[in-house]
C-alpha cells in the first residue's frame, strides 16, 4: 500500500519515524493483559495515525475515522483498517502521557539532524482557548450570593414538596418514595453543589498561594536580618508583611469555570479588550530551524514567573542554554533575570516601561541606578543588543502562527490542565516533525 503514495510523502515519513521511536511505555500497558476477545489495533499503527493527524491539523477522532476511508494517506498508515472514533479516542486517552513523552524523542532526532544549534533561543507565550465557555465561569463574589439564593430556593422547594406530600398522603394514602425530588429542585441542588465545590477550590488555592508567599517573605526577612547583623545597620524601607495562610481568602473577582475548572479567564491577544477561557502556552524556539526545544502550559495570565522554569526545561531537554536567550517584556523581573539558572546565557529581556520613565518633554528618562533593569536597558540600547533582540519576533512568533493558522489549533479538544498540557506537547512534537520533514533530514535520522 505504500506505493499508493509518492515515496517522499509526509505519511511515509511519519511511518518511518514512528518505526524508530521507543514505544515501550505504550506497549507496557498491554503486557499481561488477556488475549481473549477481538484482537485490538496495533499500537504502533495507532500512534502513526494520531501523529499524522496532528501534523495535518486533524486531531478529531471522528475525522480520523472518516479519513481512514476517504484519505489515501490515512488508509496507508492504517493498513486499510478502520478503527472507529471511540477506539481512537480511547487509545489517545489511555496513552496521552506516553504520546506527549515522544516530544523528547523527536527533539533528539532534530538535534541529531543538526537542526538545533543553540545559538539563539527565544521564549514566548500565547493564549489558546480551553474546551469550555467563559459564560460557564463564576467569580468568587458571585458564588457567595448565588449560594445564598439557591439555598433559599431549595428550602422553599422542600417546603412546597412537603406540603404536596402531606396533601397527597391525606388524599391517596402513603405510597410515594421519599427520593422523588422535583426536577426543578434537582437542578438547583446540583447547581448549589457545583458552586460549593468551586468556592471551596478557590479558597484552597488562595490558602496555598498565601503559604508559598509566606515562605518567600520569611526567607527575605531572614536575609534582611542577617544583613543587618553583619553590617550593624538597619535596612531602609518597611519590611515585607508576612501573610497568614489560614486567613487567606480569594479575591471577589477570582473565577472558576464549571466545565473545565483548570482553565482561566485571560485577555484575548487577538481582540483588545475581550477575554477568553484559556490556557497560556509557553514555547522556547531555537533560531536555526525554528525547532521547539521546550514547552509549558500554564494557568497564569502573564509570563513573568515562567522565564526561569523555561530555562531549566531547555537545559533538561537539549543539554544547555543557547548562547543568546531572548523574551519579551512580559518575562522581566529583577529576580528572574539575575537568577543563576540563566547565568550561562546572554539574556535579552526588556524591562517594562513605567509611566515615570518619560520626562515632560516625552524623552525616556535615563535610569542611573545600578539595577538589573538599568543594566538590561543599557545592553538593549547598544547596537549589538538591539540587533540581536530584533531577531526575537522572527524566531518564535511564526511558530505560534504556524500552529494556530496553518494547523488550526485555536481551541483544545481535551479538558484538565494535565491532559491539555499533553495535547499541546503533541502539537509541539508534530511541529518539530514537520520541520524535520521539510528540511529533508530523513536520511540524517
Amino acid at each position: 500500500m505504500r506505493d499508493w503514495l509518492p515515496e517522499d510523502h509526509l505519511a511515509n515519513f511519519v511511518s518511518d519515524i514512528v518505526e524508530q521511536l521507543d514505544l515501550s511505555a505504550i506497549f507496557a500497558v498491554y503486557a499481561g493483559r488477556s488475549t481473549r476477545g477481538r484482537a485490538g489495533y496495533h499500537p504502533r499503527m495507532m500512534v502513526k495515525l494520531l501523529i499524522y493527524a496532528y501534523s495535518v491539523g486533524l486531531p478529531s477522532s471522528r475525522k480520523i475515522e472518516k479519513a481512514t476511508y476517504e484519505d489515501v494517506a490515512f488508509r496507508v498508515l492504517s493498513g486499510d483498517q478502520h478503527p472507529d472514533h471511540d477506539s481512537i479516542a480511547s487509545f489517545r486517552k489511555t496513552h496521552l502521557k506516553a504520546l506527549a513523552g515522544l516530544f523528547f524523542q523527536v527533539l533528539q532526532l532534530c538535534q541529531k539532524a543538526g537542526l538545533v544549534k543553540l545559538g539563539h533561543i527565544s521564549i514566548d507565550g500565547s493564549k489558546f482557548q480551553a474546551n469550555a465557555s467563559k459564560h460557564k465561569a463564576m467569580s468568587y463574589g458571585r458564588m457567595s450570593a448565588a449560594e445564598r439564593r439557591l439555598e433559599s430556593e431549595v428550602k422553599e422547594l422542600l417546603k412546597e414538596a412537603e406540603r404536596i406530600d402531606a396533601e397527597e398522603d391525606g388524599k391517596y394514602g402513603k405510597g410515594r418514595r421519599g427520593d422523588e425530588l422535583p426536577k426543578e429542585m434537582q437542578r438547583r441542588e446540583s447547581r448549589l453543589r457545583k458552586i460549593r465545590e468551586a468556592r471551596a477550590a478557590l479558597e484552597a488555592e488562595a490558602k496555598e498561594a498565601a503559604r508559598i508567599k509566606a515562605a518567600e517573605v520569611k526567607k527575605r526577612l531572614e536575609q534582611r536580618a542577617k544583613k543587618e547583623a553583619e553590617t550593624g545597620k538597619k535596612t531602609g524601607g518597611r519590611p515585607p508583611a508576612l501573610p497568614d495562610p489560614k486567613q487567606a481568602k480569594p479575591d471577589d473577582k477570582a473565577q472558576r469555570n464549571f466545565t473545565d475548572p483548570d482553565s482561566r479567564i485571560m485577555p484575548d491577544g487577538a481582540h483588545k479588550g475581550s477575554f477568553v477561557q484559556a490556557f497560556n502556552a509557553q514555547i522556547a524556539v531555537d533560531s536555526n530551524a525554528q525547532i521547539i526545544v521546550a514547552t509549558s502550559l500554564t494557568q497564569d495570565t502573564n509570563d513573568k514567573q515562567h522565564l526561569v522554569p523555561m530555562a531549566e526545561k531547555i537545559v533538561k531537554n537539549v543539554g544547555r542554554l543557547a548562547d543568546i536567550t531572548s523574551a519579551d517584556a512580559g518575562y522581566f523581573s529583577e529576580r528572574a533575570v539575575e537568577h543563576e539558572a540563566l547565568a550561562a546565557t546572554e539574556l535579552l529581556v526588556p524591562p517594562r516601561r513605567k509611566k515615570h520613565d518619560k520626562s515632560s518633554s516625552g524623552e525616556v528618562a535615563k535610569d542611573t541606578a545600578d539595577t538589573a533593569a538599568s543594566r538590561m536597558r543599557e545592553k538593549l540600547n547598544s547596537t549589538a543588543g538591539h540587533d540581536l533582540y530584533k531577531m526575537r519576533k522572527a524566531i518564535v512568533e511564526p511558530v505560534f502562527g504556524q500552529i494556530k493558522e496553518v494547523r488550526g489549533l485555536r481551541r483544545f479538544l481535551l479538558r484538565g490542565h494535565e491532559q491539555v498540557s499533553a495535547e499541546f506537547d503533541l502539537f509541539a512534537l508534530t511541529h518539530n516533525l514537520l520541520k524535520l520533514f521539510r528540511y529533508g533530514a530523513a536520511t540524517a535520522v
